[in-house]
């Protein structure tokens, strides 16, 4: 595990460093570095989260899209159960406000109104 998320942390790092930088268009990240970087601290303690969300600000506004179970499906590349799903998007929950974000939790609705939804929340901001 420990190695995955090492590789999960590199692409994190890589994807945030190589990402465009603009003034007038939004760039998205799913599964950010946070992400990424909370997981070796909630398995065995390793303290590299505050750290890495210090020196590698995203937008202050951050979405969170639940687990929701009329769509989880666990396979080769999902591999973790929908209760540790539920239990990591828990944990992310406390995380982002933990480090200064300001968390919009993403509504089940259809895919085209929720990208409305957060270029309406960021608009609104």
């Amino acid at each position: 595990m420990t190695a995955f998320l090492r590789g999960a942390i590199d692409l994190a790092l890589d994807n945030h460093a190589n990402a465009p930088r603009s003034n007038t268009q939004w760039v998205f990240f799913d599964r950010g570095l946070i992400d990424a970087a909370a997981a070796p601290q909630a398995l065995d303690g390793t303290t590299i989260l505050d750290t890495i969300a210090q020196s590698h600000r995203y937008h202050s506004r951050i979405f969170l899209a639940p687990p929701w179970p009329e769509i989880y499906v666990q396979d080769e590349e999902r591999r973790h159960s929908m209760d540790e799903a539920r239990a990591e998007f828990e944990r992310l929950q406390r995380t982002y406000p933990a480090l200064g974000y300001a968390v919009s939790r993403l509504p089940k609705i259809r895919v085209a109104q929720r990208a409305d939804f957060v270029l309406d929340t960021l608009a609104s901001r």
